[in-house]
C-alpha cells in the first residue's frame, strides 16, 4: 500500500504517516465527554502544553480577583445571620415567622444553584463577562430593593430570589497548586464575611436597617464588577463542552459518590452557618451584638482556615483531605457545639468550625476536575450545583423545625444532631471514593508531594 502511495507522490506518504500517527495517539487516550481520564492527554492536533494552565504570573491576579468576588458574594451571603437576628428581634415584618427568614436565606443559595447550569450554557453564546456583569447588577439590586421592602413577600423576591440570581450569575471560571489557589480564593468569603458581619450590625445600630442594605448593595456592585474585569478563563484553549448537564456522568460510581458527599454535606454546612448565632442567643443567653461577633468569628475561621486546608489538600491529596475534614466536622459538633453555652466556648467553636465546615466550597471544583476530568469542567460542576438546590434551600428550614423550645438548654439538640449526622454520612461517601481511587492507583498528589 505504501509503495502505491509513493508512486503518486511523497505528499501521500506524509499524509498516510500523519494519519497513522494520529490514529495511534487517539486509539486509547483521546478524551471524550463519555470516557475521559483524570489527566487530559494532548490530541494529535493540539500543542503539547495546550491544557496546562499557567502557573504564576497573571494566574495569581485572577486568584486575587476571584477572592474579591467571593468576598462580595458568598461572604455577604454568609453574613445573612445578622439580618435574621435583626428581623426576629424587631418584628420588622409583622406576621413573618422564623421559617420565612430561614427560607429567604436558603433561597439565596438555592436559586444560585438552579441558575448556575443555565449560566454555563449561556456563557457559550453570550460570553463570561456579560453573564457575570448581569450577576453584579442583580446581586446589588437585590439588596438595594430589599431596603424598600414593606411586606415579607417583597423580601422573598428581593433578598431571596434576586440576590440568588445574581449570586448564580457571578460564578467562578493552576493543575498545580489548584487547591491552594482555591483556598486563597475561598478565603475572600471568610474575611469579607468577618467585615460585613461586624459592619452590618454597626450600620443597623448607627443608621438603619434600610441603609445597611443599601450600603451593602453599593459596595458589592463596585467590588464584584472590579473582580469581573480582572478575571480571565481558558475556555478557548481547554474547550470544555459547556453542555450544562453531563448526564452520562451519573452512570459513574465515583461521580455519584462525589455528588452524594456534596448533597449530604451541605445540610450540615447550612445548619451550622445559620443556626449558630440563633443558638447563642436562645441557649447561650448572648446579646444580638455578641451573636454578630460570633458570626464574624465564624467567618474569620473561614478566612484563615481555607488557605491552610488548601495547602494540606495539595500536599496530602484532595479526596483524602476532604474526607477527613468532613468527618472532623461531625466530631467537632459532638465535642464542642453541643456542650457549649458560654461566650468563650462558642467563640472557640465558631473559629474552628469556620475553618472546616466550608470544605465543600473550597474543594468541589478541584474534585470535579480530578474525578471527572478537565474536559468535563464546567459540565460536571453544573450537576453538583443542581443537586445542591435542596440542601441549600431547605436545610435551615429543617433545622428550625427540629428545635424544641420547651426543652430549654437542649432547645437545639436535634438540630445539632441533624448537622452532625449529615457530616458523618457525607464523609462515608468520600472515604468510599478514597478506597476506589486507591485501588485504581488514581489518588492525586501535588508536585510538592512528588518532590
Amino acid at each position: 500500500m505504501a509503495q502505491g502511495v509513493q508512486k503518486n507522490g511523497q505528499r501521500y506518504t506524509a499524509g498516510l504517516e500523519k494519519s497513522e500517527e494520529a490514529t495511534s495517539q487517539h486509539d486509547d487516550t483521546a478524551p471524550t465527554t463519555e470516557t475521559i481520564p483524570s489527566i487530559i492527554e494532548p490530541t494529535a492536533n493540539a500543542p503539547i502544553d495546550a491544557d496546562i494552565p499557567p502557573d504564576g504570573g497573571y494566574a495569581w491576579v485572577v486568584c486575587g480577583a476571584i477572592s474579591m468576588i467571593n468576598g462580595f458574594t458568598w461572604g455577604i451571603a454568609a453574613s445573612y445571620g445578622v439580618y435574621i437576628s435583626q428581623y426576629l428581634a424587631t418584628d420588622y415584618f409583622p406576621g413573618a415567622t422564623p421559617l420565612d427568614y430561614a427560607l429567604i436565606g436558603g433561597l439565596e443559595f438555592g436559586v444560585a444553584m438552579v441558575i448556575s447550569p443555565i449560566c454555563t450554557i449561556l456563557t457559550r453564546d453570550v460570553g463570561r463577562f456579560w453573564i457575570m456583569s448581569a450577576g453584579c447588577v442583580m446581586f446589588a439590586g437585590g439588596y438595594i430593593a430589599a431596603s424598600f421592602a414593606k411586606e415579607i413577600w417583597q423580601l422573598y423576591l428581593t433578598q431571596g430570589v434576586l440576590v440568588g440570581l445574581g449570586l448564580g450569575c457571578v460564578f467562578i471560571p493552576s493543575v498545580q497548586k489548584r487547591s491552594l489557589a482555591g483556598g486563597i480564593a475561598s478565603a475572600g468569603s471568610g474575611f469579607s464575611g468577618l467585615a460585613f458581619s461586624l459592619g452590618t450590625n454597626a450600620m443597623i445600630e448607627q443608621i438603619s436597617l434600610g441603609w445597611a442594605l443599601r450600603m451593602t448593595g453599593i459596595l458589592c456592585l463596585v467590588g464584584n464588577f472590579c473582580g469581573t474585569c480582572l478575571v480571565r478563563d481558558r475556555n478557548k484553549m481547554v474547550k470544555p463542552p459547556q453542555m450544562g448537564f453531563a448526564v452520562h456522568l451519573l452512570k459513574r460510581y465515583d461521580c455519584l459518590l462525589l455528588i452524594g458527599w456534596a448533597f449530604i454535606n451541605l445540610f450540615g454546612y447550612m445548619t451550622v452557618l445559620y443556626s449558630l448565632s440563633n443558638y447563642a442567643v436562645q441557649v447561650g443567653g448572648l446579646t444580638q451584638s455578641q451573636a454578630s461577633v460570633l458570626t464574624a468569628i465564624l467567618n474569620l475561621g473561614t478566612g484563615v482556615g481555607r488557605p491552610a486546608l488548601g495547602v494540606i489538600s495539595d500536599h496530602c491529596g484532595r479526596t483524602q483531605t476532604a474526607a477527613v475534614v468532613t468527618l472532623l466536622n461531625a466530631a467537632f459538633i459532638f465535642a464542642f457545639w453541643i456542650p457549649a453555652t458560654s461566650y468563650g466556648f462558642l467563640i472557640f467553636y465558631a473559629l474552628i468550625a469556620g475553618a472546616t465546615v466550608g470544605i465543600y466550597w473550597m474543594t468541589v471544583g478541584p474534585l470535579c476536575a480530578e474525578v471527572a476530568g478537565l474536559a468535563e469542567v464546567p459540565s460536571f460542576p453544573s450537576i453538583q450545583w443542581l443537586t445542591a438546590v435542596l440542601p441549600t434551600t431547605f436545610a435551615e428550614v429543617i433545622a428550625l423545625y427540629l428545635r424544641r423550645p420547651a426543652k430549654g438548654r437542649w432547645d437545639y439538640l436535634y438540630t445539632q444532631l441533624f448537622a452532625a449526622i449529615a457530616f458523618l454520612v457525607a464523609s462515608l461517601c468520600l472515604f468510599e471514593l478514597w478506597r476506589i481511587k486507591a485501588n485504581r492507583g488514581e489518588l492525586t498528589r501535588s508536585r510538592w508531594h512528588k518532590r
